[in-house]
């Protein structure tokens, strides 16, 4: 690793104030990464939990939200952290920013999450998932970026039903908007990839909870209903499978990618396409648990855990949503040595802990 060179120490980190983005700034900067942050903090869900981790990161609510847009603000805790309050819409903003720092590595994963919301917001999602995407693949064209990783999802694979699934598989059949701008920025960054010969690396992330988590991802709500005697809805009657994954495995193995610079497959037969990698400097991988657990089990862990008896409501499958993910992690764990290690039991116990000390 170059890590001795501070110069090739720079990350800008997209979606910082988000989940992932928030717990892989701490990574990098116990590194000793210098880390540049970027974040609307939109009001898609609890803005307060945004500006509370972005807190935990040494940065003020109240100097952010008094700072003017792109205005640096450096963190009171972490020196070797900077953060932009910006929308990624903002093209030129996005520029000043890239010229400023000059990062050599980006991770982005900032990204309008959700299914069930893309059926009612659905610009939202080309706004930021598509239109924002674009203005990360110009500025790392322009300014000779060492690695762009970035977020894909398990909800590319749509009605795929061919367990696990595998990076090898066709992804051709989305069935939320949410998924669509996913697989389109997999053909996006492919296509800079083999224009511009830029390194990029995008990861299907599989269900990642944890502490500081995201309140609109099922075990979240079913957390607040079940302590406040509200019925959790449970659709398709419960018959559903997820692989939850913890957030420090995906963090470790985010950071283990992000070192890991790909190269184009030598081997790749444009015959015999295969969609996971490419001629082109750029690959394809699932992060997952490899370890789908049943919704009805997940929901009794929580009871256990929580020591309270949920209300289940049992409803229809919603629209948008699979029946079950389980990935398929051999292509990782031979890449980069990635192996999960959080049992659901111990990531669940965590989480609780936490929501209870945030919370109550």
């Amino acid at each position: 690793m170059d890590g001795a060179n501070k110069e090739n120490k720079r990350v800008l980190v997209t979606g910082i104030a988000g989940f992932i983005g928030f717990f892989l700034a701490k990574k990098l900067l116990s590194e000793g990464y210098h880390v540049i942050g970027i974040d609307n903090i939109n009001d898609y869900y609890d803005v307060n939990l945004k500006y509370n981790r972005l807190k935990e990161l040494g940065l003020s609510p109240k100097q952010i939200k008094d700072s003017g847009i792109t205005t640096a603000i450096t963190s009171e805790a972490q020196p070797l952290l900077v953060f932009y309050y910006m929308d990624l819409k903002d093209r030129d903003a996005l520029i000043r920013i890239f010229e400023q720092v000059k990062p050599v590595y980006v991770v982005h994963t900032a990204a309008q999450a959700g299914v069930r919301y893309s059926l009612q917001n659905p610009y939202a999602y080309i706004d930021s998932n598509i239109i924002g995407f674009m203005n990360i693949l110009e500025n790392c064209r322009h300014h000779h970026i060492k690695h762009l990783v970035f977020s894909s999802s398990s909800s590319v694979y749509g009605i795929n039903q061919i367990m696990p699934f595998s990076e090898h598989h066709n992804v051709d059949h989305p069935i939320s908007l949410y998924a669509a701008t996913k697989k389109s920025n997999e053909l996006m960054a492919h296509t800079y990839a083999h224009l511009y010969c830029i390194p990029t690396t995008g990861l299907r992330f599989f269900t990642v909870y944890g502490p500081w988590g995201r309140p609109d991802m099922a075990y979240f709500s079913f957390t607040r209903k079940i302590l406040n005697n509200i019925p959790i809805e449970v659709f398709n009657y419960g018959n559903m499978k997820r692989d939850f994954t913890y957030i420090d495995d995906i963090v470790e193995g985010l950071y283990r990618v992000m070192l890991k610079i790909p190269e184009g497959n030598t081997n790749w037969d444009g015959k015999h396409p295969d969609p996971a990698s490419s001629p082109a400097p750029y690959r394809i991988f699932n992060i997952g648990n490899h370890q789908p657990v049943d919704l009805l089990y997940f929901i009794d862990l929580l009871e256990k855990t929580l020591g309270k008896k949920a209300e289940k409501k049992l409803l229809p499958i919603q629209p948008g949503d699979v029946k079950e993910t389980y990935a398929d992690i051999d292509a990782l764990q031979k890449y980069i040595g990635f192996k999960p290690s959080t049992p659901i039991e111990e990531g669940i116990a965590r989480f609780v802990k936490w929501y209870l000390e945030y919370y109550l």
